[in-house]
């Protein structure tokens, strides 16, 4: 009787315990987002720590397990090149003069990361003179070494310049004139290289991630969108709310507003305005003022200097740094908790959304393949070096490794056959003889040590030359896995499929 009681205390006090947990899970989190329900996914880390070292391993013996680039889109749908891009529009290097008079400007467009990307670059680029930041101010002086001059244009270094969010049509009109009041008078007459920038990001996403924080009362009433010399007017480009802001509005009433200017941003803020007479809506019918914006965009983002994408953090970095040989300090990292990932959108819903931003989606998609097309092609160059690099290094060993030594350490030379054929010797003063001729055979016969010298070295440099191509051979063997492992990953059905879409490469 005593044993049934006292098991029945414990059953209940364990019950009590559960129950207790429970309460304070849901206060101390009441959200899905807890912190606390990760305790899983970190036992999961812990566990795949020897899988992850063992890929480490892998990645050092040539494979590709441990390629971040791999490992970052490890869960995206294979990718098929759609266009055709010239070398040109893939090649991007950009020599660019910190010293001279290069200029970076950077087109922010809202919610695309563009916040984080900008404080990428005033705090963490590797530079001989690095920008000024100092806390609680919001713009850093970018300065170029030795000079009060600046590098950078953009919100974190001259702060909103040309307007708050300039796009295209702004910044191309106004960078000019805003660097030359900015710079020294002695300066002024130089002509600078401007070298825009941007990030793009997937339009569904990015709309809602502008409804929001629209929803949270953002307005960007401050914008100027100033165009061929003048802003819009109000009956060119009507308000969506009566009052202070939009704060609360719903998002089906965020997507009935037809003068919403979120709806496809991307393309307006990256084309041409003048090509569509501004923001007049009458100057063009709806469908050709889209065909006109979209087309000018691409135009646009194929010359700009860089661009990046928000879902491609790491591939963003590396290219970055490939265009404009500049190292960041620490790596790019990928976060998908955004506050537009957390809304639950039902399919119709994305539609509408879809076509509502038919000209951002098209412009993406655009951006995405030449983006990584781009990553592609630079990944390759960087490989082709890699393996120029190494056979250069083998061939200055093998020299360094033949040291064709006489007697006395003075250098003799190799006897070899003459390039007019076979059977004929040169001889010490450059001539060509015959064996046969009448001076004896023996004159030409050198002793046996330093044949047998000669060849001892040949049969090495023999087996060293047999070891490099079997070296040369695993490295090209490495390189195909990890252009199939970024393929089989990322994208393509099969290498073929590729090359035959770029056979211009």
């Amino acid at each position: 009787m005593d044993e049934k009681s006292t098991n029945s205390r414990l059953l209940i006090a364990l019950v009590m315990v559960v129950l207790f947990g429970i309460i304070v899970l849901q206060y101390v989190c009441p959200s899905s987002d807890c912190q606390l329900l990760h305790l899983g996914s970190l036992s999961k880390s812990r566990d795949s720590a020897p899988q992850s070292q063992s890929e480490g391993i892998d990645s050092a013996n040539g494979g590709t397990a441990g390629d971040p680039y791999v490992v970052e889109d490890g869960s995206l749908s294979r990718f098929v090149p759609r266009f055709n891009f010239t070398t040109k529009d893939l090649d991007r290097l950009i020599d660019f003069n910190i010293n001279g008079d290069d200029v970076i400007v950077f087109l922010h467009i809202q919610k695309t990361g563009g916040t984080t990307f900008g404080r990428h670059l005033v705090r963490n680029i590797h530079l001989e003179r690095p920008c000024e930041c100092h806390a609680g101010q919001k713009k850093c002086t970018c300065y170029r070494p030795g000079k009060k001059e600046t590098w950078l244009f953009s919100r974190f270094s001259t702060g909103w310049s040309c307007g708050l969010h300039a796009d295209w049509t702004e910044l191309t009109n106004c960078v000019p004139a805003k660097m030359s009041v900015r710079e020294p008078p002695e300066t002024q007459k130089l002509p600078r290289n401007y070298h825009y920038i941007t990030i793009l990001r997937d339009p569904v996403w990015r709309y809602l991630s502008e409804w929001r924080h629209v929803q949270r009362g953002a307005t960007w009433k401050a914008s100027v969108h100033r165009c061929d010399g003048r802003a819009p007017t109000l009956a060119e480009l009507p308000s969506c709310y009566s009052g202070d802001d939009w704060s609360g509005c719903s998002l089906e009433e965020f997507m009935a507003c037809p003068y919403n200017l979120a709806n496809n941003r991307q393309t307006r803020m990256l084309a041409d305005l003048s090509l569509v007479g501004c923001y007049n809506l009458t100057a063009n019918s709806e469908h050709d003022r889209g065909s006109l914006l979209l087309e000018s965009a691409k135009r646009n983002l194929r010359i700009m200097s860089f661009f990046g994408l928000t879902e491609y953090q790491r591939k963003t970095q590396y290219l970055f740094e490939h265009t404009f040989r500049l190292a960041f300090i620490a790596p790019f990292t990928q976060l998908n908790g955004t506050r537009a990932a957390s809304v639950e959108v039902d399919p119709e819903t994305q539609r509408r959304i879809r076509q509502l931003n038919q000209w951002d989606v098209e412009l993406y998609e655009y951006g995405r393949d030449l983006f990584l097309q781009r990553f592609q092609f630079a990944r390759q160059q960087e490989r082709r070096q890699a393996r120029e690099r190494r056979q250069q290094a083998r061939r200055r060993l093998r020299t360094k490794g033949l040291p064709w030594l006489g007697t006395g350490g003075a250098v003799a030379a190799k006897p070899t056959e003459s390039a007019q054929g076979p059977g004929k010797l040169q001889t010490p003063e450059g001539g060509v003889s015959h064996p046969n001729q009448n001076q004896p055979l023996s004159e030409w016969k050198l002793d046996d040590q330093n044949t047998e010298s000669w060849e001892e070295s040949d049969a090495q440099a023999e087996d060293g030359d047999a070891q490099a191509e079997d070296g040369d051979a695993q490295a090209e063997e490495g390189d195909a896995q990890a252009e199939d492992a970024w393929w089989d990953v990322e994208e393509n059905d099969s290498i073929e499929d590729y090359m035959e879409n770029v056979e211009q490469w």
